[in-house]
């Protein structure tokens, strides 16, 4: 039985697309991220949409961007038993079941009000995991979060729907209302931005973009208290060896160039 979900505004389906990605990872023989949750509520949900035309090529830079934020997550983590984790932007995302939060952890999932109820009705309750329904344009939401605990932020597949204004405005409120930690996302550079108005599959989504594309130091040039520590370029992740064969060939290649690697999926991981 399918559950009855919120109505969701345009730029609040795309969580959707990032949803849709994992589940299908997950029914492959071999899958990436092999998160079975994710298949789990796309069945619950009843999600059905022919304009996300998945393919084994086209959910894979989903997963293993969802793999390497999980990683920056636990790593931070083991090394701060005492953190906070926010994802942000977190849709229907369970990143705090994959990388199995302890219980010193408090998680935060942030996305808008909608988003929250729809999360409520579909993903079970964890301890030390809580969703905060807000508009992160909105300075008001930060003020649940504690200030006085490290903190790692993610946010998976955002940037692209924030104005530039918006992103350098989240990027100070969170550097200044938290003590020390360390954020992470994937960049949006500008060949990105043209690259998916050509792109048939995700051309629907381009009246969404925002962001007119940005390159990894921009967030360090916008905000001093960031430091760029580690871009994650997923051409020369060990997921690689997982592609199917053309396209582990053409990765392989193309990762011997840093600049057509970032040219891809990079995922930029910054400390304050």
């Amino acid at each position: 039985m399918t559950l009855s979900l919120p109505a969701l505004t345009p730029v609040e389906q795309t969580l959707w697309i990032t949803l849709t990605g994992r589940a299908f990872d997950s029914r492959l023989p071999d899958p990436i991220l092999g998160d079975t949750m994710a298949d789990e509520l796309v069945r619950k949900s009843g999600y059905t949409d022919d304009k996300l035309r998945w393919t084994r090529v086209s959910c894979v830079e989903v997963a293993q961007r969802a793999k390497k934020l999980d990683e920056v997550a636990q790593r931070f983590i083991a090394r701060h038993p005492d953190a906070i984790g926010i994802d942000l932007g977190a849709g229907l995302d369970t990143r705090a079941f994959r990388i199995d939060t302890p219980p010193t952890v408090d998680w935060y999932d942030v996305d808008f009000p909608d988003v929250v109820a729809a999360r409520r009705r579909l993903i079970p309750d964890r301890p030390h995991v809580q969703a905060i329904g807000a508009d992160l344009t909105d300075p008001a939401w930060l003020e649940s979060l504690p200030a006085d605990r490290p903190a790692v932020i993610v946010a998976d597949g955002l940037m692209a729907f924030l104005a530039e204004a918006d992103m350098i405005s989240l990027l100070q409120r969170l550097t200044d209302h938290l003590h020390s930690g360390e954020i992470a996302f994937n960049v949006y550079n500008k060949f990105t931005v043209r690259a998916a108005k050509l792109a048939p599959s995700v051309r629907f989504l381009v009246p969404l973009f925002k962001s007119p594309g940005f390159d990894r130091l921009d967030p360090v040039r916008w905000n001093p208290k960031l430091t760029l520590i580690e871009e994650i370029m997923l051409t020369r992740e060990p997921e690689v060896a997982q592609y199917p064969p053309a396209l582990r060939l053409w990765t392989r290649l193309g990762a011997l160039s840093t600049s057509f690697s970032r040219l891809g999926t990079v995922v930029a991981r910054y400390r304050f």
